[in-house]
């Protein structure tokens, strides 16, 4: 028994991402999933050969996983418009041409049912469709078997198509969000290119104004100038290539010693609206950049801080598992609106009044580069709740 994958040409082929490696999804994650959702399903049911069929996000082409019971592959010209005719079972090499060239195929199939295909007189062949895209393609879990399914069998090989349909709904997010987060790194290509020309010149000017100025406080406002401009160049470069999971600087850091220096530089906000923050006291250590780290804090709080009403309390919690860390910043605000819930983390979307739309897309950007990841959603008890994890050590 061997697993065989192939890369399919699709008759309506995806728009293809962006050149940067980081907005590449890898697809063999998936691609697992299949593979073990198709060796269990074969080592339960009387399987002769079972195939999915799924579209590869990243190349713009469909993708086949199958399952088949010869040593022997047979080798055949694969089309556009069918699937490779490579399947032989044993002595009986049956005949699969007619469900590989999915001319049974309707765009009225149900999402998540059984349906039971007259194929063969060999063999039975029931199709499930794990998704519904818009455009007309095929993505489904298919298998022949030697004997009808019972009621029971059914419902096992139904069970499995859900795992995979989940599974193939969360790959297609991340992949969104990988291209959300692409076009995000170049518009901050475009705002450097925009910021750094004037910063360059006001540091310029405060550094002739401070050569020309009495030794005094003008002289020391001009500096002050000049040390801020440097500043924001500085966070400027990091924001734009320091975001790249290659050139983060890792290292092994307290989260309460991260959150406890963001609450310093929130301080005036918290004042503004008497509010306050309550975090561990337990310290627990993760490998990450202690800069980038502390963008996502100052993010998530400022918004947490911004929603709150006058004279609340912002909760943050962290649970230590045995791989990773799971955070959660909780606010008593209004919530969020559910319409909302897939909107937030893209750029430039905003709640807030005059807001840029971008400290959330940032702040999800950062922690994909840690291998973790970022959601957010509504507390029963009122107040909105965002949620990320974080990996103890930096997976190479």
């Amino acid at each position: 028994m061997r697993v065989a994958t192939q890369k399919l040409t699709s008759q309506f082929p995806l728009p293809l991402l962006g050149n940067n490696s980081e907005s590449k999804l890898p697809e063999s994650d998936f691609n697992q999933i299949c593979q073990l959702i198709i060796q269990q399903l074969t080592a339960l049911l009387p399987t002769v050969a079972i195939w999915t069929v799924y579209h590869d996000l990243t190349k713009g082409k469909r993708h086949l996983v199958a399952e088949y019971f010869s040593e022997n592959l047979c080798s055949v010209q694969v089309t556009p418009a069918c699937l490779p005719s490579y399947f032989v079972s044993g002595q009986s090499n049956l005949d699969f041409t007619s469900l590989q060239a999915e001319t049974w195929w309707r765009e009225d199939f149900p999402v998540l049912k059984i349906t039971e295909l007259a194929a063969s007189d060999l063999y039975h062949s029931y199709v499930c469709r794990i998704s519904k895209q818009s455009v007309t393609t095929a993505e489904y879990l298919l298998i022949c078997t030697s004997k009808l399914l019972s009621d029971e069998q059914q419902n096992l090989l139904l069970n499995n198509a859900q795992i995979l349909s989940n599974y193939l709904a969360m790959y297609r997010e991340r992949s969104h969000q990988q291209q959300e987060i692409a076009a995000l790194s170049q518009a901050l290509g475009q705002a450097e290119h925009q910021l750094r020309n004037p910063l360059a010149l006001i540091n310029l000017y405060a550094e002739n104004l401070r050569l020309a100025l009495p030794q005094g406080d003008l002289q020391e406002q001009a500096s002050l100038i000049r040390q801020t401009v440097d500043e924001l160049s500085a966070k400027l470069t990091d924001l734009l290539y320091r975001g790249q999971q290659a050139n983060l600087n890792f290292r092994k850091h307290n989260l309460q010693t991260i959150i406890g220096e963001c609450i310093k530089t929130l301080q005036h906000l918290l004042k503004e609206k008497e509010l306050k923050i309550n975090y561990p006291e337990k310290p627990v250590y993760v490998t990450v950049d202690n800069w980038q780290m502390k963008q996502v804090f100052d993010n998530l709080l400022s918004n947490a801080i911004h929603f709150s009403p006058r004279g609340g309390t912002i909760t943050c919690n962290w649970y230590a598992y045995s791989n990773e860390v799971l955070i959660e910043i909780c606010d008593r605000g209004s919530g969020i609106v559910p319409e909302e819930l897939k909107q937030i983390f893209k750029p430039y979307y905003s709640r807030r009044l005059g807001g840029t739309g971008l400290g959330l897309a940032i702040a999800q950007k950062i922690i994909l580069a840690h291998q973790g990841n970022l959601w957010a959603e509504n507390l029963p008890e009122g107040g909105a709740q965002f949620s990320f994890t974080l990996p103890f050590k930096h997976r190479k």
